[in-house]
């Protein structure tokens, strides 16, 4: 069946370049996940400003695509040559700004900077709408006060997903989820807000730059609308050994947030999930306008367009990912045998183990800075009161809580705007380890939390799904539709309800995180770069 699928090109591909992986996901006809790729790769801090090199961007998607095909071939004993579809997903936000001839102006600042306060302001104030600093809006404007010179010489600003699909299909396009995070999205037109479009002209006139502001953005498209097709060009970017036929359909590239919301079937009102990987976000397809606007909640909307509440958090999973290659490297220095999975998987199991409250151990897991507790830097930093009961298991559960207990924090204002959720769904590689910080994060947010077999699959499947959704919906067919008749009918998860005690430990260790704020804050002053 599968390798009549793909000998039958009825397959669907999603490519997602993530924080700490480019990963490739090809799903048959019945959306199930029959191969993958991966490619790891990490942020640079050059001259203050986290980035990406953009000929690391294309080694990582070849990469990743040239794994993905050689697992076929030794899977199925066929080539990939031709596909059904194709999805291009990424980190949400950041700046890149190209001029008329396509070249890159600035290096790539990715949604880790937080370098543009006082643009966030002003435009926070200008719209009426809170604009994170790592929108890309933001940063446009941010360089505009800096008085960068390049800036007169922009032509095209895009998101990450957007400049991959650009180079793959030569349209200058990008999904309504990954659009919203660039500039604020009237859900009524599923376009960028006309009004606030205006009064950013307005408050850039004088200037005189040579463009408007919706001349330099990415037209913005649906779930399912056309987006292009693979070019000559393109197949060979993606697959430079030419075996990848050209031709196929490439769906409106999507937001990690949106492709997320997808992998979850978390497009309709009412409906949540939970991305946790280096960085963490909640995500809330809202039922009615939040009462005002909150500088820690971001606007975003679904990849069909729905209004959603965002708690985004900077930081969650890169901190335990240190500490667990440091406890692998003990069980070399000791002359143990075991595999860096087992380190994680006996750090997640010893945190269940761990006091509800950690016992008087607090982790602060910033490695950057963290808007929503006012951090414009971070230094990762692990404290303990003196009488502290400083065990394995509590220091394990701390880090757990260090990871999610800032978006406890921007959820508590979700909970006092009565927001509803009839479900909450989590994903990622923070989800990996059965049962644990599942259990964990219910806890904290004193909700239930579900997570079905495909949550390891996380984004690139979700992209693949969005991919299916351009090539094979019905006519007047909504994604919500298509995703929980054709995708999700039969889904399989498995639910934990919060436990009295984890919330009231959470509860107690979130106080205290809080109140030690000012040492993280002391750590930064103290400690620099």
């Amino acid at each position: 069946m599968t390798k009549e699928t793909i000998c039958c090109s009825e397959c669907c591909l999603g490519i997602e370049l993530g924080s700490t992986r480019i990963k490739a996901v090809l799903i048959d006809s019945t959306h199930a996940p029959v191969a993958m790729g991966v490619h790891d790769w990490e942020n640079r801090l050059e001259n203050g400003v986290w980035t990406y090199h953009m000929e690391d961007v294309w080694q990582g998607v070849q990469d990743a695509f040239a794994d993905l095909r050689k697992n076929v071939k030794e899977q199925y004993g066929v080539e990939l040559t031709r596909l059904a579809g194709i999805g291009i997903s990424a980190m949400m936000h950041g700046y890149l700004p190209f001029d008329a001839k396509g070249t890159l102006l600035a290096p790539f600042r990715t949604w880790r900077n937080t370098m543009t306060a006082q643009a966030a302001e002003e435009l926070t104030e200008l719209f009426r709408f809170n604009v994170p600093q790592r929108w890309s809006i933001a940063h446009l404007y941010q360089a505009i006060l800096n008085r960068e010179a390049h800036v007169k010489d922009v032509a095209f600003l895009t998101t990450l997903a957007g400049y991959v699909h650009w180079k793959l299909t030569g349209r200058k396009v990008l999904g309504v989820g990954d659009a919203s995070g660039m500039f604020p999205i009237d859900s009524e037109t599923m376009d960028y807000d006309s009004r606030m479009a205006d009064a950013f002209d307005e408050k850039t006139a004088p200037m005189h730059f040579g463009w408007k502001l919706r001349e330099i953005l990415p037209k913005v498209l649906n779930a399912g609308e056309d987006a292009g097709t693979l070019t000559e060009e393109g197949a060979k970017l993606l697959d430079p050994t030419g075996t990848l036929e050209a031709g196929i359909p490439i769906c409106p590239p999507e937001g990690d947030a949106g492709t997320g919301m997808a992998a979850t079937n978390s497009v309709a009102v009412r409906t949540g999930n939970v991305s946790a990987g280096t960085s963490v976000f909640a995500m809330v397809v809202l039922e009615k306008p939040l009462s005002r606007v909150y500088p820690e909640i971001d606007m975003v909307t679904t990849p069909s367009g729905k209004p959603v509440a965002m708690v985004h958090c900077n930081n969650c999973t890169s901190d335990i990912n240190a500490w667990a290659k440091m406890l692998y490297e003990f069980t070399g220095a000791a002359g143990l045998d075991m595999q860096k999975g087992d380190v994680y998987t006996a750090l997640f199991n010893a945190a269940m183990k761990g006091e509800a409250d950690c016992g008087g151990v607090l982790n602060y897991s910033y490695l950057s800075g963290e808007p929503i507790t006012g951090m414009e830097e971070g230094r990762p930093m692990l404290v303990r009161l003196p009488a502290a009961s400083f065990s394995f298991a509590n220091c394990a559960r701390s880090l757990v809580y260090g990871a999610i207990v800032t978006l406890k924090l921007g959820m508590d204002i979700l909970a006092r705007e009565n927001v509803r959720m009839d479900s909450l769904l989590g994903h990622g590689g923070f989800f990996k380890t059965p049962g644990t910080a599942q259990k964990l994060l219910a806890g904290a947010l004193d909700t239930p939390v579900s997570v079905m077999k495909t949550a390891g699959e996380g984004g690139p499947w979700g992209m693949a799904l969005l991919a299916a959704y351009r090539v094979r919906r019905e006519e007047g067919e909504t994604l919500e539709s298509y995703l929980t008749s054709k995708v999700f009918a039969d889904s399989e998860g498995v639910t934990i309800e919060p436990d009295p005690e984890d919330v009231k430990g959470f509860a107690s260790y979130a106080r205290r995180f809080e109140e030690g704020l000012a040492a993280e804050k002391a750590a930064v002053t103290a400690l620099k770069v």
